[in-house]
């Protein structure tokens, strides 16, 4: 199949530098060879594990990784957490952009990405290195690598247990096509559990994310936020009256009624009182 070429007739841009990290050295050959007709991308080292790709990144600027998730001894992923680790005690510099490369289970994939940059299954598709080469080059010509730091971030943190110690959240970072998407914590009124997903209510639109209400919830401080329903977390300043009539629901501010949950009515009870 004839690759599709990325740059513009005519147009330059600002070549994108890579590295390739896959333990299979078939598999890197044959990303080195799907990326050769996109002349604008320059594969600066092929990397056969982690300890190789560390060794690559000290040595140079890299823009883009293409990493395999499972690979002897260090993981492509347990590598990704240490770049975010070094990268987000600074958050002005700038964490490469991660596309995954794996045979990984579909399921697992999905989490990927959401949070990571990208995700291509072997073997690679001409199509689908095309989409996810597009997507970098976006994201780069935009400077959205720190926003993906921190959106990849909250990924890791929703993978570990969470710690009481740690900070809450005041801004949400929601991958999109081409762009992180960052809400502030203080303009969401209302939250909904949609499965794996949350959706956040905003004044003038809502958006997805990736990861359960409970999790959520334990990002968020309390004083901020109050649990009303199993599906729902409602802002407190958002808190107007209780209905009991037809059902009992909470009426926000905003305008919108939610059931409310007898386990959590206690609670809503007090803060009604505290409003």
């Amino acid at each position: 199949m004839k690759p599709v070429q990325l740059s513009q007739p005519g147009g330059s841009r600002t070549p994108v530098r890579c590295i390739i990290v896959d333990d299979e050295q078939l598999g890197r050959i044959n990303l080195r060879l799907a990326l050769e007709p996109h002349t604008n991308w320059q594969v600066v080292r092929e990397c056969a594990h982690a300890a190789a790709a560390r060794q690559a990144l000290s040595e140079q600027t890299v823009d883009v990784i293409f990493l395999d998730i499972r690979m002897p001894g260090d993981s492509g992923l347990q590598l990704a957490r240490e770049l975010l680790a070094a990268t987000t005690q600074g958050l002005d510099n700038k964490l490469p952009l991660i596309i995954f490369v794996t045979t990984f289970e579909q399921h697992a994939i999905e989490a990927f990405e959401i949070h990571a940059l990208d995700y291509l299954l072997k073997p690679i598709a001409d199509e689908r290195l095309h989409t996810a080469l597009l997507r970098a080059e976006a994201m780069l010509e935009q400077q959205q690598q720190s926003a993906l730091a921190r959106s990849f971030r909250q990924y890791l943190i929703d993978e570990e247990p969470a710690q009481a110690s740690q900070s809450y959240w005041q801004q949400i970072y929601i991958p999109a096509p081409g762009k992180i998407d960052t809400l502030q914590v203080s303009d969401v009124l209302w939250l909904e559990s949609a499965g794996n997903y949350v959706q956040l209510h905003l004044a003038q639109r809502t958006a997805l994310f990736r990861i359960t209400i409970s999790k959520l919830q334990q990002h968020l401080n309390p004083t901020d936020f109050i649990r009303i329903h199993r599906r729902y977390l409602v802002s407190r300043s958002q808190i107007l009256s209780l209905l009991t009539e037809p059902s009992l629901s909470l009426r926000l501010r905003c305008g919108a009624a939610l059931p409310v949950s007898q386990s959590y009515l206690q609670d809503l009870k007090a803060a009604l009182h505290n409003n």
